[in-house]
């Protein structure tokens, strides 16, 4: 990239192969996102100004970008933020990136809390446990009304940045973070939901991850023990307690883990029923467990 004057169609062309050589899954469409970025335009706007050049700050910006995304460091973290359930979420590397399978949990949640409106009620509450970057609980709240959250993290950075990200989406009223281990900040509450994205993934796994999870994203939030299911263990033993006559357990769970975790809530005297949803790839995603 050692020319003095880039346009967006050849800058584009670069990217895409310099990416390609370097093992980046979705070259063009990362040089696409990095690019309308810098420029602060849709990518419909690359195609149709290809031609424009750019200001040699503006090629600064994009150099430093494309030189992180190649050494593999998430998009998501190369640029701050990620688009999950419609609404725009500070990232960073203290917290899980939002990933579009999560959002079957959050509607799973949002359905039930609108059914619980349409019945009268009208002081609903959730916990999400292990927040991140809040990106579950916020979703759920902007999409429902008048509910308010109790947001829980092991980690005091990943809670200010749930906290960040509530104040941006103008819901820091209605959410309160707490740093904390699992349902321990809860003790003395009741909830109409809770919820929770554990670490599932068992920890002999984490070394074949691709290297953007496995070199990036937080360990803390990966590992879920030898079989994965260690954190599904403790909160299907606490959380039931925690929940309200009707209410609602939900978590997202790996790959061919959805019926052991049925089974770990099913044996929770206050859990009545379950299910299990997939997602749309047809995969078990969701497990539910209801209180009498």
């Amino acid at each position: 990239m050692a020319q003095s004057v880039w346009t967006i169609a050849q800058l584009l062309t670069w990217t895409t192969e310099f990416f390609r050589e370097r093992g980046i899954e979705n070259p063009r469409l990362d040089a696409e996102v990095l690019l309308g970025a810098v420029l602060g335009k849709e990518r419909m706007y690359l195609y149709v100004h290809f031609d424009e050049p750019l200001e040699p700050a503006e090629l600064a910006r994009y150099r430093a970008y494309v030189k992180e995304r190649a050494g593999h460091v998430p998009l998501a973290y190369v640029l701050g933020t990620r688009e999950f359930m419609g609404l725009d979420f500070r990232v960073t590397r203290d917290t899980l990136i939002p990933r579009p399978d999560t959002e079957l949990l959050v509607q799973c949640v949002v359905d039930f809390l609108r059914a619980r409106t349409a019945e009268g009620r009208d002081d609903l509450t959730l916990a999400d446990i292990g927040t991140g970057t809040g990106a579950i609980a916020l979703s759920v709240l902007h999409y429902t009304e008048g509910t308010r959250a109790d947001a829980v993290d092991i980690s005091p950075a990943a809670a200010e940045v749930a906290r960040e990200n509530a104040e941006r989406l103008g819901l820091a009223e209605r959410i309160e973070v707490h740093v904390g281990d699992l349902t321990a900040p809860l003790a003395g509450h009741s909830y109409d939901v809770i919820l929770s994205n554990p670490p599932y993934i068992p920890t002999a796994d984490i070394a074949t991850l691709m290297p953007e999870v496995r070199s990036y994203e937080p360990h803390l939030a990966l590992d879920g023990g030898r079989d994965g299911l260690t954190i599904y263990r403790r909160l299907a033993a606490d959380a039931p307690a925690l929940l309200r006559d009707g209410g609602m357990f939900a978590v997202e769970v790996g790959i061919n883990e959805a019926r052991d975790v049925a089974a770990l809530m099913a044996a929770h005297p206050r859990i009545v029923r379950t299910e299990i949803q997939k997602d749309l790839g047809g995969i078990e995603r969701v497990v539910v467990g209801y209180t009498v």
